[in-house]
């Protein structure tokens, strides 16, 4: 909700959102709700890339474009599962300061590195910059729905106005539950049992990668949260090969969902945070059977290119005289209810066009009658 309300605050329609590339699929669909257009930014190993970013926000400069703000997951990223690293930080507030653009820190994965090593925020460098959003549902309960924002003080009092607008009234129960939670129970002491958990569940999802993909495979090691990014051979469309996977009991999130201009056909998004260590172990083992059926299909037919088929050439339809044969069908037809349906297709073995060539299987004759139902068949 904080996410909708300050790109409601920033961005009319046509201002740009600097992402990371690929960026949180949430994040993507409030952009697109208020028309704003996003610009990805190339990530690596750890993290956003600074030079990247100078050069993102050089061409938008030059463009012409306003850009309102960056949005970016430094800790654990969804979906790539990378951290931005410590001495990166500094730079890109710097930069972000140079061309005067707001900082959007989205950080609700921080706590769950499986080191316990914490990392400094964003916002704890550039508290009059940058706009930090939190929230429980990754360290206490996710149904809650219960987050918070940290904002300099004038977008903070815009935020207020915005809430009120939007709920009326924030959800006070949830709100009371969570303090009471935090004021009686080991909070900290939780979330190291989610460390833990978590780095088990990790462990069982690299171990099986590293055991049953296939050559040309590539993911990320994340240090924390819940997600591995996996890259796919070239050739092979993760999106296409979903409903496959499906259907051998396995899924995933498809890549391209997590940018907004069509990249990310060979990535996928695994997450362990939910199945136990053995069910990792087999969804990464079917996974890895689909792939690789995937592979043997493409090495043999090649990989599969979406064309547009050439335009043919029609003749222009005649009417039939409406006094003939032919013209007293077309006028009974046009005049059935829709109610009726369609007229039923069945072949006719008795009709001349079944002894003739066949346009499509080339044959002197259809057999038996009716095999070819493009041309061995007529409407009663």
């Amino acid at each position: 909700m904080a996410l909708d309300m300050v790109t409601r605050l920033f961005c009319d329609p046509g201002d740009v959102v600097l992402a990371e590339g690929p960026s949180y699929v949430g994040a993507l669909g409030s952009f697109a709700a208020y028309q704003a257009e996003v610009v990805h930014v190339a990530m690596d190993d750890d993290g956003l890339v600074p030079d990247n970013l100078r050069a993102a926000l050089a061409e938008c400069e030059k463009a012409g474009k306003r850009v309102k703000f960056l949005y970016t997951i430094p800790n654990f990223h969804n979906p790539a599962g990378v951290t931005l690293a410590v001495d990166r930080r500094a730079e890109i507030l710097e930069i972000c300061r140079q061309y005067d653009v707001l900082v959007l820190e989205d950080n609700p994965y921080g706590l769950l590195a499986f080191d316990g090593q914490t990392y400094p925020a964003l916002r704890s460098m550039d508290p009059d910059n940058v706009v930090y959003l939190g929230s429980f549902s990754k360290t206490f309960a996710s149904g809650l729905r219960v987050g918070w924002v940290l904002a300099p003080h004038a977008v903070r009092e815009k935020l207020v106005l915005a809430s009120e607008s939007a709920t009326l009234c924030p959800p006070t129960l949830n709100q009371l539950v969570v303090s009471k939670y935090l004021a009686t129970h080991d909070w900290k002491g939780q979330i190291k049992t989610f460390r833990e958990n978590y780095r088990e569940r990790r462990d069982a999802m690299i171990g099986a990668l590293e055991q049953y993909m296939p050559a040309g495979c590539s993911w990320t090691h994340p240090d924390g949260g819940f997600y591995v990014w996996l890259t796919v051979p070239e050739g092979v469309d993760a999106k296409a090969m979903l409903a496959r996977a499906v259907t051998a009991r396995v899924a995933y999130a498809s890549g391209t969902g997590f940018y907004a201009d069509g990249l990310g056909s060979r990535q996928m998004r695994l997450s362990y945070c939910y199945p136990t260590p053995e069910r990792i172990r087999e969804g990464v083992r079917r996974l890895a059977g689909v792939l690789e059926s995937e592979m043997d299909l493409m090495r043999t037919f090649g990989s599969v290119t979406t064309r547009a088929c050439p335009a043919r050439r029609r003749r222009a339809p005649t009417r039939p005289d409406p006094t003939s044969p032919a013209g007293r069908r077309l006028q009974f037809s046009l005049a059935v209810p829709r109610s009726f349906g369609w007229p039923k297709v069945r072949p006719n073995a008795l009709s001349p066009s079944s002894r003739a060539d066949c346009p499509t299987n080339g044959t002197s004759r259809c057999a038996p009658a009716g095999a070819c139902r493009s041309h061995c068949a007529t409407r009663v």
